[in-house]
């Protein structure tokens, strides 16, 4: 069973920020695949289904971002996921907001949530699919631009980004991960 992992913090005051990409991403898989979100168990709220004729499990952790990967290990390890069969999805600061980048594993780059999987998995070959939201500006922190919703001018291309994230998901699921490389990066 393939997992998929979107990353965010819970709670409505969060929902259409930058850091939360990753939760909207496995949000619009859920709608587009008919997968409900019916359990919530390991710090996670979760939903199976099928996408690209492959079983898939859905996950947004609840843990807030800093902690995520605990409750990454503890649904993986339920479920016996394996490290080819987990995707994570995450926002990334150094990527151009629309630019979508998978990779099959690779440090943390200063992402708190990634930081998080990593040393709960003990290994950086945790494969993840990074989604461009651009830098702060020049003296603005880098942690209430992530935490501040996409400026109306964003908005379109943050959406247009978000399901070419999804598509590229179902590419993967599909065609495997390096043809998705291929394809989408």
């Amino acid at each position: 069973m393939h997992c998929i992992v979107g990353l965010g913090n819970p709670g409505a005051e969060y929902e259409k920020t930058r850091h939360n990409v990753g939760f909207r991403v496995v949000d619009y898989l859920a709608a587009a695949h008919a997968i409900a979100f019916t359990r919530s168990r390991f710090r996670a709220v979760f939903g199976k289904g099928e996408i690209a004729r492959q079983p898939a499990l859905l996950v947004k952790p609840q843990t807030f971002m800093n902690d995520s990967g605990d409750a990454v290990r503890r649904v993986a390890m339920f479920y016996k996921v394996t490290g080819e069969e987990l995707l994570i999805i995450l926002d990334d600061m150094d990527l151009e907001l629309g630019q979508i980048r998978l990779r099959p594993s690779g440090g943390d780059n200063g992402h708190k949530g990634l930081r998080s999987v990593i040393a709960h998995a003990g290994t950086e070959a945790v494969p993840r699919l990074r989604l461009g939201i651009g830098r702060a500006a020049p003296g603005q922190e880098a942690v209430e631009y992530v935490l501040g919703e996409f400026r109306p001018h964003e908005r379109e291309k943050a959406e247009e980004m978000i399901h070419n994230a999804a598509q590229a998901v179902e590419y993967m699921l599909g065609y495997g991960f390096e043809a998705a490389m291929n394809r989408y990066n």
